[in-house]
């Protein structure tokens, strides 16, 4: 059930970005929005976007845009059902099993924060330093 909920959401936010992706394509520039952050979201789609789908789960802000970035940018929406499957498969079973392991073992209880938030470390650290990194290569390309 819990599978079904997660692949049903994830389904509904790609049709909400299906149904109003093209409203935000014949929009206008203005200081928050350009054309061109579309087209750089197309490409990293086609080449990012199962391990978005997959990874996405673990990584709550990516976890609610995802799907609706998916459906903007019109991703097959098969491969995204398959992958968004795998995703929340994947992050079930991960957060069901701990959430048991922890709450089996009294123990653990007391130090339940501290898990929480190395978890949440571990996860969101590495993002910031990959996406940090591709931004300096970027500014160095432009530079070029």
């Amino acid at each position: 059930m819990l599978v079904l909920a997660s692949v049903f959401g994830s389904i509904t936010g790609y049709g909400f970005g299906r149904k109003g992706g093209p409203l935000l394509y014949r929009r206008e520039d203005s200081r928050f929005f350009r054309r061109q952050y579309f087209t750089s979201t197309e490409a990293f789609y086609e080449k990012h976007g199962p391990l978005t789908c997959i990874a996405g789960y673990f990584l709550p802000i990516i976890r609610t845009f995802a799907p609706v970035v998916a459906g903007i940018v019109k991703m097959n929406f098969r491969r995204f059902v398959l992958f968004t499957f795998a995703g929340s498969v994947l992050w079930i079973i991960i957060f069901v099993s701990t959430g048991y392991f922890i709450g089996s073992r009294p123990f653990l209880k007391p130090w339940l924060k501290y898990i929480v938030i190395g978890f949440i470390l571990f996860v969101t650290v590495p993002l910031i330093f990959r996406i940090k990194g591709i931004t300096k290569r970027k500014e160095k390309e432009e530079h070029i």
